[in-house]
This record gives structure tokens, sequence and C-alpha cells, in this order.
């Protein structure tokens, strides 16, 4: 029986937490593909993932570009992008079915962060407020698609960093996004680990440097450049 929806996800060196991740998407399984896409990973990731998804694919490394493979081997004619450290809400494949039901091409969750702590809620609220505002989500929201739309849009463009914001441009062309309020959780592990504030300032700094025509191969050095 076709899928429901295409489940992809991208992943390089998750092996640390990618068994728990994937665990918690196997009562999806009757209903859903899982596709895991590794982008050159050298630890155990493909081991770990093999039993715990439909299929375990290669690719260049590059978010972009693994997502891309992905839909090229989906069988859905959903779309869901997920990465490796969110966790999707109950019953997201059904509001994502009845969001295309009632007409829309694309949307996104609301985002949550799995630390107490109350500045991540009060950055996930400026997150899902701001893309509200903007039509634009990031790819820790859960973007999904359906497949006539990834293909209208030609999928993520190859660039190395900011494809998200790239492709919900592009699909804003097609209709508004459906914004659910069901929140999916991420991880707030790198902000933790390279301070709260010196991330907020680099996002912003690095969204900037790209909206005034920055090369996102420049921006990518940066982003994962210790501090």
């Amino acid at each position: 029986m076709k899928p429901q929806l295409s489940i992809i996800i991208p992943v390089v060196n998750e092996a640390r937490h990618l068994a728990g991740r994937l665990q918690a998407l196997q009562a999806l399984r009757n209903c859903c593909q899982l596709l895991l896409v590794d982008g050159e990973s050298n630890d155990d990731s493909e081991k770990i993932a093999k039993p715990l998804v439909d299929q375990v694919l290669f690719s260049p490394r590059g978010r972009a570009r693994q997502m891309n493979f992905g839909a090229s081997q989906a069988h859905a004619e959903l779309l869901l992008f997920l990465h490796a450290d969110t966790h999707l809400p109950d019953d997201a494949v059904n509001q994502i079915v009845e969001s295309v039901a009632q007409g829309y091409h694309w949307g996104r969750f609301d985002v949550s962060f799995d630390s107490p702590q109350a500045i991540f809620k009060l950055i996930a609220f400026m997150m899902n407020w701001r893309s509200r505002l903007t039509g634009i989500a990031t790819g820790d929201q859960a973007l999904f698609m359906t497949r006539q739309a990834f293909n209208v849009i030609n999928g993520f463009p190859d660039i190395e960093l900011m494809e998200d914001i790239t492709v919900c441009s592009s699909l804003k062309k097609l209709g508004k996004p459906c914004c659910l309020k069901s929140k999916v959780v991420t991880s707030a592990r790198r902000w933790q680990e390279q301070g709260i504030i010196k991330t907020i300032l680099l996002m912003w700094w690095l969204r900037l440097r790209y909206f005034l025509g920055a090369n996102p191969s420049d921006l990518l050095l940066r982003y994962y450049r210790k501090p």
C-alpha cells in the first residue's frame, strides 16, 4: 500500500543520538515511509538506522542535496523533511494530510526546545511569531509539502546553508504556508554548547549576510566554526 507520507531525514554523524530519535518514529511505519539520507558519515549512523527505517540512502554531504535525493526516492505524494534532532507531535501525519486536504501546498509546525530554561521558551515564541509574520520557516519546524509543490520549485536549492529560507521563499509563490500550532520539539544542544546569546547573534548575523548576498558556502564555514 502506498504510504500517506514520506519522511526524509538527512543525517551526518548522528550515531550518538540516532537510535532514540528513530525509535520515536516507529509507530508511523504503518502509514509512512521512513527514508534516512546519510551524508558521508564516518560513525555508526548507517548501522544504527538500518533496522529502524525503510531505507538508508547515501548522498554527498549537504542538507539540501540529501533532502533532494531522499525526495527522489520517496513513494508518497506528501513529503516531510525532518531534522534528526527534532521530534514530531502526536497526530502529526493526520494534521499534515488534513492541511493539504484544505488546499495548502506546504507548511510547518510550531517549534519548541527540549530544555526547561525560560530563555528557550522565548526563543521558540519569537521563531514561531516571525514565521507566521513572514511565511518563512526554518528546517527545525519540520517543513512539509506536496510532491507537486516540490517539483514545481525544483526542490531545495543546492546551497550549503539557508536552504530552508530559500525554499520557503519559492513555496510562498504557490500559496501561503499552513502554520500548524502543534509543536515539534527540537534539540537545544547547539545553543547550550556554544552559548545562547552568541548563537542568537550568530543566527541574526548569518541571515543578514545572506540577505545581503553573501555566499552560503562562506556562511557555512562560520556557522560550524568553534567559538
